[in-house]
């Protein structure tokens, strides 16, 4: 597909640094017009991405989380959230939702809860070498 327009953000892998994250991705995006729950969808998947980014990836230090966003034709809305941190051993096994390496004070539904809300969701990851989250979905708004 082809790509009308993209933004690149880097972050801190601070916690203050999802909010920001989630909003920048929103205002890159309302030039295709998404209605409230695209909106809301979108924002919340990237605070579950950079969450787990901040939380599992760079587990006890800072890093830097990449964020890139591309409007692609037809409207798709292609967002990755990569992170240079500890990687996955196990993939599949960390999209089963309650699955956590964060003890109890975790829920473990992050990955859940970016697949009810987008299209599609890919992981790609490398122990030692960090993860790539890729997010996708479709805005019915105007055509750019």
């Amino acid at each position: 597909m082809k790509t009308i327009n993209e933004m690149r953000l880097s972050v801190d892998s601070r916690s203050i640094n999802e909010g920001f994250s989630r909003v920048a991705v929103a205002a890159f995006i309302a030039c295709l017009d998404p209605n409230v729950e695209e909106l809301t969808d979108i924002k919340t998947a990237v605070s579950e991405a950079v969450t787990n980014a901040i939380v599992h990836g760079y587990r006890d230090y800072q890093g830097k989380i990449y964020i890139t966003v591309s409007l692609l034709e037809n409207n798709i809305v292609r967002i990755k959230v990569r992170d240079k941190g500890v990687g996955i051993a196990d993939i599949e096994k960390a999209m089963q939702p309650l699955f956590t390496t964060a003890g109890s004070e975790r829920a473990g539904l992050g990955f859940a809860v970016m697949e009810s809300f987008m299209d599609r969701v890919r992981v790609l990851s490398k122990p030692g070498a960090g993860t790539t989250v890729t997010l996708e979905k479709k805005i019915w708004g105007k055509n750019i």
